[in-house]
């Protein structure tokens, strides 16, 4: 996907053209992206009615589109300049690179906390807002084991296996993601408020696309479920009946091409009939975190000890994005990701996240033992 600006920062001017998109009645995600992977944002707003009406705009979008004012969003920007506060727009190097390849991603990030942590190496973990004894237990062991493997832990802050999930990962001296349903300027649900907290105080984020000001609504959820997944290697479903929201996160990661994962339970638990379901339609079923480690290709941080590559190799090396790994891979040879690390000398979460956008490009692929190069590259 390439598009027609990629740069750190923009003008407020530039940046309130961003949010009036965004704004837009009907344009959404999708339609907005298809214009700016042809046209800078800036070119957009010198269109007229006659262009705009060719690329699919209503009456209503166009008068509002021309009615640009930066003062509108004048108080939304000030947001961004809080401290811990930012605004992330989809060319934004900082925007993280697995949802940026998921179609419909948001066009605009609202993030407070710590902004890195939303592109690092990250596993969703969803379920039911009752869950069993039995479910709160999976929820708590599997989030411990993958916050030792040095995976972040991401989930939607509701009551339940979210909660459980943020709370144990916390516990265990871990960070987590909580992308909400709402705009930031508020917790919901609002019991949760003294843990929205702790989460920033430990590292971690409050994710959005809503405005600061945005009330929840049901509607908002599910675009909510999509950030979850796009932003993570793989969902695990630990509890889910079946017509649980957790199931539509499910449904979003297949659509991603993310690995889905659902934890069994008893046969007549009625919280356990989505996970049935899912791995009757090809879930990975775990019983433990060691099964997902296997399956993303990753190993605890404690067992790998990356080395230092030789300095004129890595000078070398580096005149070419991610060229480190690339020389470490063959068309006809299966690399396990450990060698590569090695071999790279670069930390294995590091190895992980460049792996990825190497896979999205089309440049490596995910093989049974690890990666192969592709002809292509």
């Amino acid at each position: 996907m390439r598009w027609k600006t990629l740069e750190p920062s923009l003008s407020q001017d530039e940046l309130a053209l961003w949010l009036h998109l965004v704004a837009l009645p009907g344009i959404g995600p999708i339609k907005g992206a298809k214009l700016l992977q042809r046209f800078a944002i800036s070119e957009l707003i010198t269109f007229n009615p006659v262009q705009l009406s060719a690329y699919g705009w209503n009456e209503t979008q166009i008068h509002q589109w021309l009615d640009f004012s930066p003062a509108n969003y004048q108080s939304i920007i000030d947001w961004g300049h809080e401290k811990n506060q930012h605004i992330l727009h989809f060319d934004h190097p900082a925007y993280p690179s697995l949802l940026r390849n998921v179609v419909g991603a948001p066009l605009i990030l609202f993030i407070v906390g710590n902004a890195t942590i939303i592109s690092e190496l990250q596993l969703a973990i969803v379920g039911s807002r009752k869950p069993t004894t039995d479910g709160r237990d999976a929820a708590q062991s599997f989030t411990r084991e993958l916050v030792q493997a040095g995976l972040v832990i991401t989930s939607g802050l509701a009551s339940g296996i979210d909660a459980i999930s943020h709370q144990t990962a916390l516990q265990c001296g871990g960070r987590t993601i909580a992308v909400q349903g709402c705009g930031l300027n508020q917790v919901y649900p609002t019991k949760h408020r003294a843990l929205a907290n702790q989460i920033l105080e430990q590292g971690g984020a409050l994710v959005s696309e809503f405005f600061p000001d945005t009330l929840p609504r049901p509607e908002h959820f599910p675009r909510r479920n999509r950030i979850i997944s796009g932003l993570s290697v793989g969902t695990l479903v630990v509890e889910a009946a079946e017509k649980s929201g957790s199931l539509i996160t499910a449904r979003y990661a297949v659509e991603q091409n993310r690995e889905v994962f659902a934890v069994p339970g008893r046969v007549h638990n009625h919280n356990a009939q989505g996970c049935h379901r899912l791995i009757q339609q090809g879930a990975k079923l775990v019983c433990n975190a060691a099964d997902i480690i296997e399956e993303i290709g990753i190993f605890p941080l404690s067992v790998v000890e990356p080395t230092i590559a030789h300095p004129q190799q890595e000078e070398f090396l580096s005149d070419l994005p991610f060229s480190r790994l690339l020389d470490n891979l063959r068309s006809n040879e299966v690399t396990a990701i450990d060698v590569i690390a090695a071999t790279s000398g670069l930390p294995v979460q590091e190895v992980m996240t460049e792996l990825i956008t190497l896979e999205l490009e089309g440049l490596i692929l995910s093989v049974p033992g690890g990666y192969v190069r592709t002809r292509s590259a």
